[in-house]
């Protein structure tokens, strides 16, 4: 049973009279109109002050800089998805991107449809339909066809995954039957989708009798760490970020790489992996695994660092290219040859803007990057 969240009348109060919320935010330094402020004073007023038929409710990135921040915690991107359930209900939407395609695949998944999403798999590596470590692919089959425009494969990261885990003599669950984790759906304020999608999910798992469910998306993580148990009820296996299992796991698993040419890298943070879920460290030593690989920090990074700009595939506007250009310029400034990152989403928002720019930055996964330095057989 979903859990309701509500403002206390001081948490209001001491909100009137601050601000730092709106001077963290990424949005309203872009789009000067966008204050969570004044978002929060809106609701409080007769009939939401207008709030829910306000186009600006779609403009929050949920990136959590507002709420890392404030001095009487107030949760605002989980405030905001909240009145976004109610916007739906009235007709107010996002303009969602990619005409609306991965929307469309996600609603497509609460139905009872038969899947072909091991295909990539088989010739990559040895997982099995049960098994102890469940790998959640998530939606990276369907990024997979809608990015290749931009010389993208995202599955790339799931086959650096399967041969990182095979080279620790784990062959994982894989399954047909995995859905998308309703990340998008529920941040879209569509709970109806989110639910279905879950419960699939749940059930999907359940049947393998996985222990523990792996995560190489923050999304998904995020999702089921922090969303599942509220929709769902309590879930009966570990939940971890690949990182976090990999920096765990990795250094005693008798894994050998092969050095390769010095590099300079820089880290970009996913917003649901560190400010919604803490996970700072481990990918910074996966990447001290190499001598040869020097780490220099971006400008903001860790609690301080910049969203890559758009959220749940809507609104992706001028604000979203701005930030992430930005970004990449951020990335350039550290004289780093390569911005690895922990989620798809980023690298795939940050090699779109890349092409605009025209700078000679590497930008790829952090599964990729340890996987082409194991060493040969």
């Amino acid at each position: 049973m979903k859990q309701k969240t509500k403002l206390t009348q001081t948490q209001i109060d001491y909100c009137m009279e601050c601000g730092i919320c709106t001077g963290s935010c990424p949005i309203s330094r872009e789009l000067h109109t966008f204050s969570p402020r004044q978002m929060i004073r809106q609701s409080t007023m007769k009939q939401d002050g207008g709030l829910l038929q306000s186009p600006e409710l779609w403009a929050c990135l949920s990136c959590a800089r507002c709420s890392e921040r404030c001095p009487v915690d107030i949760d605002f991107p989980e405030f905001l998805r909240l009145h976004r359930e109610k916007a739906r209900k009235i007709g107010n939407f996002p303009r969602e991107s990619h005409h609306g395609v991965l929307q469309l695949a996600a609603s497509l998944q609460t139905h009872n449809i038969k899947q072909q999403r091991i295909g990539w798999a088989e010739s990559v590596g040895v997982f099995k339909d049960k098994g102890d470590y469940f790998y959640f692919v998530g939606c990276l089959p369907f990024f997979d066809i809608t990015f290749r425009y931009l010389g993208l494969s995202p599955l790339n990261i799931a086959r650096s995954v399967l041969r990182l885990l095979n080279k620790m003599g784990i062959e994982p669950v894989i399954s047909n039957d995995e859905r998308c984790c309703g990340h998008d759906a529920l941040w879209c304020g569509n709970e109806v989708t989110f639910n279905k999608l879950a419960e699939w999910n749940l059930k999907t798992i359940k049947a393998t009798g996985a222990k523990r469910v792996l995560f190489s998306c923050p999304e998904g993580y995020f999702t089921f760490k922090e969303h599942y148990p509220k929709y769902v009820g309590e879930l009966p296996f570990e939940v971890l970020h690949m990182t976090e299992f990999l920096a765990r796991e990795l250094p005693d698993a008798g894994v050998s790489f092969q050095p390769l040419s010095k590099d300079v890298v820089t880290y970009q943070d996913p917003c649901r992996l560190g400010r919604c879920s803490g996970i700072y460290e481990p990918p910074r030593r996966l990447l001290h695994l190499f001598p040869e690989t020097q780490l220099i920090e971006m400008e903001r990074n860790r609690e301080n660092g910049l969203c890559c700009g758009t959220s749940a595939w809507m609104e992706c506007s001028s604000c979203s290219k701005a930030m992430q250009v930005e970004r990449l310029q951020e990335a350039i400034q550290t004289g780093a040859q390569t911005l690895v990152t922990a989620c798809p989403k980023c690298q795939i928002h940050l090699m779109c803007a890349l092409g605009t720019i025209k700078q000679d930055l590497r930008v790829t996964d952090i599964y990729t990057y340890l996987e082409e330095r194991l060493e040969k057989e």
